[in-house]
C-alpha cells in the first residue's frame, strides 16, 4: 500500500518506552503502599514518643496517686492536686465541675471533682485530707489548661493539708512515678483491647494505633458503659 510503512517495534526504541510505562504504572500502586506504611509507622513513632516524653518529663516534685491524681506541696504550705497526662491524654479536652468550695473540709478519697467530655464523666478523688483553700477558677474561662498544662496553670484545687505525712508516704515520686505509669499504660492497652472488643466489636484497631500503642483521645468515641469501667479500674478509690 502506497504511503505506508510497517515499523516493528522491537527493532526499535518503542519496546523500551512501553517497558517504562510498564514500570511506572506499576510502581504507582507500590508507592501509595510504601507511602501509607511510612504515614503509619510515622503516626505509631509519634504516639510512643508522646507517651514516652510525657512519662520522662513529669515533675520530680509532685506524688501521682493510683487514681491518676497528683498533689505538690507548695512553699505557702498549701498542696495543689491535679490530674496526670495520661489520663488527658485518653479523653481529649475536658472541662470541669468543682463539687467543693473554699473552705470545706475534705477527706482522703472524697468526691471533689467531674471531668466530662461530650455527654462521658468521670469522678475525681481527693489525694488527701484538708481544708480547701482555692479553686483555680481559671479553668472555668480557659478549660484547655488543664490539658495544655496539667502539672502547673491546670491545677484543679488548694488544700491545707491535715495529715501530709502519713497519706502521701505511699504515692508515687520521681522516678518510681516514671516507673509506674509505664505499667499503667500497658495496664490501660489491656483494658482497651478487651474493652473495646466487647462493647464495640473490630474497633480494637482503631482503640489502639499500630503496635498497641495508646492513641490520643481513644475513649472518645466508647461506649458510656467503657467509660464506667474505666472509671472503676483506674480512677475510684480503693
Amino acid at each position: 500500500m502506497d504511503g505506508f510503512t510497517y515499523v516493528n517495534i522491537f527493532d526499535t526504541k518503542g519496546f523500551e518506552y512501553i517497558v517504562i510505562i510498564i514500570f511506572l504504572l506499576l510502581l504507582i500502586p507500590f508507592s501509595l503502599i510504601l507511602n501509607d506504611t511510612w504515614e503509619a509507622k510515622t503516626k505509631l513513632r509519634k504516639a510512643m514518643r508522646f507517651i514516652s516524653d510525657k512519662i520522662n518529663s513529669i515533675p520530680h516534685g509532685h506524688y501521682f496517686t493510683k487514681n491518676h491524681t497528683w498533689t505538690h506541696l507548695e512553699k505557702s504550705g498549701d498542696a495543689v492536686m491535679g490530674l496526670d497526662e495520661i489520663l488527658l491524654h485518653l479523653t481529649g479536652e475536658v472541662t470541669v465541675n468543682y463539687l467543693k468550695g473554699t473552705g470545706d473540709i475534705i477527706s482522703k478519697g472524697d468526691l471533689v471533682a467531674e471531668i466530662t467530655h461530650n455527654s462521658h464523666k468521670l469522678r475525681i478523688f481527693s489525694p488527701i485530707s484538708g481544708r480547701i483553700s482555692g479553686i483555680n477558677s481559671l479553668l472555668t474561662e480557659l478549660p484547655e489548661l488543664i490539658n495544655e498544662d496539667p502539672y502547673n496553670k491546670g491545677w484543679l484545687y488548694a488544700i491545707r493539708p491535715s495529715d501530709w505525712k502519713s497519706e502521701t508516704h505511699h504515692y508515687f515520686l520521681a522516678d518510681e512515678a516514671k516507673q509506674w505509669l509505664k505499667m499503667e499504660t500497658d495496664k490501660m492497652k489491656d483494658f482497651l483491647a478487651i474493652k473495646s472488643e466487647m462493647y464495640s466489636p473490630g474497633t480494637v484497631a482503631i482503640t489502639l494505633q499500630d503496635g498497641g500503642e495508646l492513641g490520643e483521645r481513644v475513649l472518645t468515641d466508647m461506649p458510656e458503659q467503657l467509660w464506667q469501667d474505666f472509671q472503676k479500674e483506674f480512677l475510684d478509690p480503693e
